[in-house]
């Protein structure tokens, strides 16, 4: 994906207002050994990208003052109320550096899953993105999570997910390796089901 920013030289607050006011949104971009850039985007364009999903976890094309650099975008600053971004940040990457990011997870073959068509179970997403690294190229956009074959009552680890090549989770997650999805069956339909393997009295 491609961004178009232009240098900025003014900083502060009134220089940030007025630059809100013309439809422009002040950033920075930092990393890879060089001085941090002041830059200015274009409002509406960014409003309307940072709604993609793609936005937030693609390498993307910076281009300012007609050079172009491979970015990720790294921070970005709401109004509380209003529709509008306040300030937004990118980091350059370097295609030779690992670099630690996190990712959506898109949920697979969960409406076909039998605990949850047959068993009651009620399949509950605890995490939507997870953090991995890689190398810039290989930066995925989103990462698959196949729920075809988690049964009732179980829950999937991030261990459990099946990552693309040279895509490693970060240490912290490896050693934590939290839930990102369960299957619990509601007290409701256990007791359901346990009635009905039950033969009534006489």
């Amino acid at each position: 994906m491609k961004v178009i920013a232009f240098e900025r030289n003014l900083q502060g607050t009134g220089a940030s207002r007025r630059l809100r006011i013309a439809g422009k949104t002040p950033g920075i971009v930092y990393g890879v050994g060089a001085e941090p850039q002041l830059i200015e985007v274009d409002h509406n364009a960014l409003w309307h990208a940072l709604k993609k999903e793609a936005f937030h976890s693609s390498i993307l094309d910076l281009e300012v003052a007609g050079k172009s650099q491979q970015v990720l975008l790294r921070d970005v600053q709401y109004h509380p109320f209003r529709q509008l971004v306040l300030h937004v940040d990118f980091q350059r990457v370097d295609p030779s550096k690992k670099l630690h990011t996190k990712v959506p997870l898109h949920f697979m073959n969960q409406e076909s899953n039998p605990a949850v068509k047959t068993g009651g179970a009620i399949i509950s997403h605890v995490l939507a993105e997870i953090e991995i690294q890689c190398l810039p190229g290989q930066l995925p956009e989103f990462i698959e999570v196949d729920l075809a074959k988690i049964e009732a009552g179980q829950s999937l680890h991030a261990k459990d997910i099946t990552l693309p090549a040279g895509v490693t989770l970060v240490s912290h997650v490896e050693s934590e390796n939290p839930v990102v999805v369960s299957a619990p069956v509601p007290a409701g339909a256990q007791a359901a089901a346990e009635g009905e393997e039950t033969p009534a009295a006489e």
